[in-house]
């Protein structure tokens, strides 16, 4: 599988986190191992509102956990992270 295929459920999982449907990105970012995919998987928690399994999953992926945990600006950053990773696959 190349970097580009990996890259397109996480940036799926994004897309169902904007939406503010954390089930569905639930499901595909327990799917993947990356550090992008634990940091998708700390936001996920966020939503839910379990802290505590948030920062586990943000220790997982190597990043601080924000000190004023504004969902929308972590999946801002989330979004240009794959977009980094993946060019091709920029989103207006």
């Amino acid at each position: 599988m190349t970097k580009q295929e990996a890259m397109r459920p996480l940036a799926q999982a994004v897309k169902h986190l904007e939406k503010g449907d954390w089930e569905k990105a639930h499901a595909i970012v327990q799917e993947d191992e990356s550090r992008l995919s634990c940091w998708l998987h700390g936001i996920v928690h966020m939503m839910e509102g379990d802290e505590g399994n948030a920062r586990y999953w943000y220790r997982r992926a190597k990043r601080a956990f924000p000190k004023e945990a504004s969902i929308e600006a972590e999946l801002r950053a989330a979004r240009r992270a794959i977009e980094e990773e993946n060019p091709s696959r920029r989103e207006p």
